[in-house]
């Protein structure tokens, strides 16, 4: 991901999710020098990750798919890729959170090698207030 990628990554954000992240948390993200990412199509982004190293850990920030581009396998290639990423940046372990509301990614994360470690009390903000994260792990030995 770079900077001129920005606009087109959080309108994918805004299309994807109902509290999305801003441009601004993106760009903070580059300039924090986070592993970010973005998945093409030529001249179509279908989707992003941004991903956290440090400490001989790796947290996945984010990850998305635009929504016409799910359910073809792109989120499995772009989360294995930030596996691999976490991998080369000596990380022993991955962590991410999950809203329990999303049992498809959820899903995808258990078929991954991610195990549920946790919750984290009203991480995200929902439609009536707040909502759980599902904190899950997956160790990189």
């Amino acid at each position: 991901m770079r900077q001129q990628d920005v606009d087109a990554v959080a309108d994918i954000e805004k299309r994807a999710y109902p509290f999305p992240w801003t441009p601004g948390i993106f760009r903070d993200c580059l300039r924090a020098g986070h592993q970010c990412w973005v998945l093409d199509a030529g001249d179509r982004l279908m989707g992003y990750a941004v991903l956290s190293t440090g400490a001989g850990e790796a947290h996945l920030l984010n990850i998305c798919i635009a929504p016409e581009y799910q359910g073809r396998g792109h989120g499995r290639r772009l989360l294995r890729r930030m596996v691999d990423l976490a991998r080369w940046h000596g990380a022993q372990r991955i962590f991410l959170e999950v809203r329990p509301s999303n049992p498809r990614a959820y899903a995808l994360y258990q078929d991954e090698g991610f195990n549920e470690i946790g919750q984290r009390p009203n991480y995200y903000p929902a439609e009536k207030g707040r909502e759980d994260a599902i904190v899950m792990a997956r160790e990189l030995l």
